[in-house]
């Protein structure tokens, strides 16, 4: 049996969303959990901009899980932390938040090693998953943000993937060569956490981008998170820096650290400390649930959170090893 889309890949019907929002210079900004009480529902499909541990939408992951959102889809592509945090919401008797998983990485954290908690979930049967590889889920991006239903790729061509994968294996109409269609994808939202943005939503950043460009264009709402706010006359000075342009986004937040215990390029460095203490906690169900209602549910905020990491003092630190690592 073909493994399921859990998402059309129909660019009309993505089409008629992006026709209905607005394209005036509108001020978008607001806090997070305004933002994700607005355009993050039960049910969706939901995406994080990132890469591993970098330039993860942090505060954005702890709100949906703070509001207690049920069944989402999500796009696991280079997912470490922001994966362990959604499935903080799949724990034994508080809600199931993910539902189903295209998955190209999760669950593990690079050398950090496996989260505890993520692989019980993956385990349990309770969500619908299906493979990819990094490159051709980051293809499915590109698809929706050309507004054609897929892109043919020779990725996952001879591999076991591809039949754990919805991708379909077609002849190039000019070669005849069998190539893997990859489909496209257009999440109901995502969230991206960038340098700078101004109050209008377009935003840039610094660093690895790997899909976020595609996926800001792919997306029918996106939420921007932002280290600082600028003016937007920063952006008409400089304006081939901008990557993802104000008519693609939805909410801006401003959210120093935003990141953490993530990296920020240039900014600040992963907090290892942190990262471990989750995976420590993750080993013992019960610990791990009174760890997140010390860290997440019982807090009011992503700057309580901070404060409950070490605060200001702590991200100092961090900050002080990224730029020392970054000469």
């Amino acid at each position: 049996m073909t493994p399921p889309l859990f998402a059309s890949p129909d660019p009309e019907a993505a089409r008629a969303a992006f026709a209905a929002k607005p394209r005036g210079l509108a001020d978008k900004r607001c806090t997070v959990a305004d933002a994700v009480a607005r355009l993050v529902r039960d049910g969706d499909y939901f995406a994080a901009g990132g890469f591993g541990t970098n330039r993860i939408p942090t505060a954005v992951l702890h709100e949906v899980l703070r509001q207690r959102r049920q069944y989402l889809a999500f796009a696991g592509h280079t997912s470490t932390h922001d994966f362990q945090i959604l499935c903080a919401g799949n724990l034994t008797g508080r809600g199931q938040l993910l539902a189903k998983v295209d998955a190209a990485y999760v669950v593990g954290l690079e050398a950090r090693g496996l989260s505890p908690h993520a692989r019980r979930v993956l385990e349990s049967g309770t969500v619908e998953v299906v493979e990819w590889s990094n490159y051709t889920l980051a293809l499915r991006f590109t698809a929706a943000a050309m507004g054609v239903p897929f892109v043919p790729a020779r990725s996952l061509l001879g591999t076991d993937t591809l039949a754990h994968s919805p991708a379909k294996v077609v002849d190039c109409p000019f070669t005849g060569l069998k190539l893997a269609a990859i489909p496209a994808l257009y999440p109901d939202v995502a969230a991206i956490h960038v340098h700078e943005a101004d109050r209008f939503g377009n935003a840039r950043f610094a660093g690895t981008s790997v899909a976020d460009v595609d996926l800001a264009r792919a997306a029918k709402r996106v939420i921007i998170t932002c280290e600082r706010l600028v003016p937007d006359d920063e952006f008409r000075r400089d304006p081939h820096r901008t990557l993802i342009p104000f008519l693609c986004v939805d909410a801006v937040c401003e959210v120093p650290f935003g990141s953490y215990p993530g990296n920020m390029p240039g900014e600040y460095f992963s907090d290892e400390d942190h990262l471990r203490l989750w995976l420590e906690a993750e080993k013992d169900p019960a610990a791990f649930a009174q760890f997140l209602d010390d860290h997440i549910l019982g807090v009011s905020d992503f700057a309580d959170y901070l404060h409950r990491c070490g605060g200001l003092k702590r991200m100092q630190q961090l900050r002080s090893r990224e730029l020392l690592l970054d000469r």
